[in-house]
C-alpha cells in the first residue's frame, strides 16, 4: 500500500490547492478577508439610515439611553438586536463605525460558515458556499445597505434553513426568534421555510417555546418601556405610502432610472432566479435527483418571492434596503443551482457567475476609490458631508433644539445635539398612529391598539428653536447658516439653518 505522502507532489513539498481549501478554517478566514476589505471601501459611504442605527447604538453604549438622540426616548430602530450588538461592540472599541465593521465581518463569517454546512447537507460541492459568498458581497444593493441589519438577518434566515434540515427543532426556535428581533418582517421567510419543511409539526412546540423564550423578553420590555411592542418606524413607513408615483412594486424602476447599471446588477438575480425556478419546477417534477438537492435554497427563494409580494401589499415607499430579503433569496437559489448542474453546464454557469463578479466590481470601482456615495442611494447629501455639517451645528446651536429637513441620521451621528423629527421625537410618532388607525380596517385597528396600549399620548411634539430646510436657490439672508450640498438622488442644494420662529 503506497503511503499518503507518496500523493503529495514532491517537486515542490507543497499541498495540492484542493486540500489547501478543504481545511475547515481556510473558508471562515477568507471571508473574513475579503468582508473586512468590502466593509474599508464602503464606511466612507455609508447611508443615512444607517447612521440612525449608529446614533442608537452609540447612545445605548455611551449614555445607557435607547433613542436616536441623547434627550428623550425613542422606538424607531428597526432592529432591536442590531442595535443592542453593535452598542455592546461600540462599548468595547468605543467608535460605532468601526463596530459597525466588526459586526458585519462577523457576520459575514457565520454566513459563509451557514453557507458551507447547508451545501454539505444537501450533496453541494464545496465551491457553493464561496461563491454564494462571493456574489452577496459584490452586489450594488447590498454593498449600499452595509451598516443596516441586511448581513445579520441573512445569517440569521441561513442558520434557520441548517437547523430545520437537521431537525432541530429547538435550535432552530432559537435562530427564529432572533430573527424577530432582527427585522420583524422577516418572520414570514422563517414561516414559509417552516411550512415547507416535511412533516412540519414534528417539534413544533420545542420550537415554538424556544422562539418565545429568545423574543418575547425584548417585545415585552419594549411594549411596557418604550410604549410600543413593534417599532414605530412600521407606523412611520406605512404611512409615507410612496415616493409619487412609485411605491414599492415598481420602485425597481425608479432605482434604474437613477442608477442604471447599479440597479440592473442588484435586481438582476430576481429575474433569472425567476427563470430558473421554472426550469427548477420542470426537474423536479419529473423526478430529478439534483432538482431535488435545491429544495431548501427554492423554498427560500419563494420566501424571499412571498417577502416581496407582502410589500407591495402593504404599498411602502420603495427604501432599496428593504429588497434585500428577496434578492438573498435569489442569488443562493441561483449560486446552489449553479453548483448542481451537470459538468456539462458547470463550465457555463461558472462563466456567468464570474462575469456578474467582475462587472458588480467594475462599476463600483469606476467613479472613483474611495466612493463618496453608495452605488444605489436616494440620500440627499454624502455621508462626509452631513458629517461636517453636524460638527459644526454642535457649535451653532448650543443646546437649542433643531427640527431636520428630512434626513438625521448622521447628523445626529456628528452633532450630539437635538435634531428633531419623526425619528427622534418620540410626540412626533402620535399623529402618525392616529392617521394610521384611521386608514386601518376593524383588525388593523386593534393591533395598533395593541401595540401603542402603552403609549404615552401625552407627550407633545417638540418645539424646535432651529430648523434645517433646503433649497436650490440663494439661502434666505436671515438664515443662520448655510452649507452647499449634493448627491446623485437630488443633484446640488443649499442646505441652511434657520430661525423656527
Amino acid at each position: 500500500m503506497r503511503s499518503a505522502s507518496a500523493e503529495l507532489p514532491k517537486a515542490t513539498g507543497a499541498l495540492p490547492v484542493a486540500a489547501v481549501l478543504a481545511r475547515p478554517w481556510v473558508l471562515p478566514a477568507a471571508a473574513a478577508v475579503a468582508s473586512s476589505l468590502v466593509f474599508v471601501l464602503v464606511s466612507g459611504h455609508l447611508i443615512d439610515d444607517t447612521y440612525i442605527t449608529l446614533s442608537y447604538a452609540k447612545n445605548l453604549a455611551f449614555h445607557g439611553h435607547w433613542g436616536l438622540i441623547e434627550d428623550g426616548t425613542a422606538n424607531t430602530a428597526t432592529s432591536p438586536l442590531n442595535v443592542l450588538v453593535l452598542a455592546l461592540v461600540t462599548f468595547i472599541v468605543r467608535d460605532a463605525v468601526l463596530a459597525a465593521g466588526i459586526v458585519f465581518v462577523a457576520s459575514q463569517v457565520l454566513l459563509v460558515l451557514g453557507l458551507r454546512r447547508i451545501g454539505t447537507a444537501t450533496g453541494l460541492p464545496g465551491g457553493f458556499a464561496p461563491l454564494a459568498l462571493g456574489l452577496l458581497l459584490v452586489n450594488p444593493l447590498l454593498l449600499s445597505s452595509v451598516g443596516l441589519e441586511v448581513a445579520l438577518g441573512a445569517t440569521a434566515v441561513v442558520w434557520s434553513m441548517v437547523f430545520l434540515h437537521e431537525r432541530r427543532p429547538a435550535a432552530a426556535g432559537a435562530v427564529i426568534g432572533l430573527i424577530a428581533l432582527i427585522r420583524i418582517d422577516l418572520l414570514l421567510i422563517a414561516f414559509v421555510l417552516f411550512l415547507a419543511r416535511r412533516e412540519f409539526w414534528a417539534g413544533i412546540w420545542r420550537m415554538t417555546f424556544a422562539a418565545l423564550t429568545v423574543m418575547l423578553p425584548w417585545f415585552v420590555f419594549s411594549w411596557l418601556a418604550l410604549g410600543s411592542a413593534v417599532p414605530d418606524t412600521l407606523v412611520i413607513k406605512i404611512m409615507q405610502r410612496s415616493w409619487g408615483p412609485f411605491s414599492f412594486t415598481n420602485g425597481p424602476l425608479l432605482y434604474w432610472r437613477n442608477f442604471p447599471v447599479a440597479s440592473t446588477l442588484a435586481f438582476l438575480p430576481l429575474v433569472i432566479g425567476g427563470l430558473a425556478g421554472l426550469l427548477w419546477t420542470f426537474h423536479y417534477r419529473r423526478g430529478s435527483e439534483r432538482a431535488k438537492r435545491l429544495v431548501p435554497f427554492a423554498t427560500l427563494a419563494i420566501a424571499g418571492a412571498a417577502h416581496y409580494l407582502a410589500y407591495c401589499w402593504l404599498n411602502v415607499p420603495p427604501y432599496h434596503w428593504y429588497y434585500a430579503p428577496s434578492i438573498i433569496g435569489a442569488t443562493l437559489f441561483l449560486a446552489a443551482g449553479a453548483c448542481a448542474v451537470p459538468d456539462r453546464a458547470r463550465l457555463g454557469a461558472g462563466i456567468l457567475a464570474g462575469a456578474f463578479l467582475l462587472v458588480s466590481v467594475f462599476t463600483y470601482a469606476t467613479p472613483e476609490l474611495p466612493r463618496r456615495f453608495a452605488p444605489i442611494t436616494s440620500n440627499h447629501a454624502a455621508s462626509d458631508e452631513y458629517r461636517e455639517i453636524g460638527s459644526q451645528l454642535a457649535e451653532l446651536t448650543k443646546g437649542r433644539k433643531v427640527e431636520s429637513a428630512g434626513e438625521v441620521g448622521a447628523l445626529a451621528y456628528a452633532c450630539d445635539c437635538d435634531i428633531v423629527d419623526q425619528f427622534s421625537d418620540r410626540g412626533s410618532v402620535d399623529p402618525a398612529i392616529v392617521e394610521t388607525k384611521n386608514r386601518s380596517g376593524d383588525l388593523g385597528k386593534a393591533l395598533l391598539e395593541a401595540n401603542f396600549r402603552f403609549f404615552d399620548h401625552s407627550v407633545p411634539p417638540a418645539t424646535p428653536d432651529l430648523m434645517l430646510a433646503t433649497t436650490r436657490k440663494t439661502p434666505p439672508p436671515n438664515a443662520l447658516a448655510a452649507w452647499t450640498i449634493s448627491s446623485p438622488w437630488m443633484g446640488t442644494q443649499q442646505l441652511y439653518l434657520l430661525s423656527a420662529r
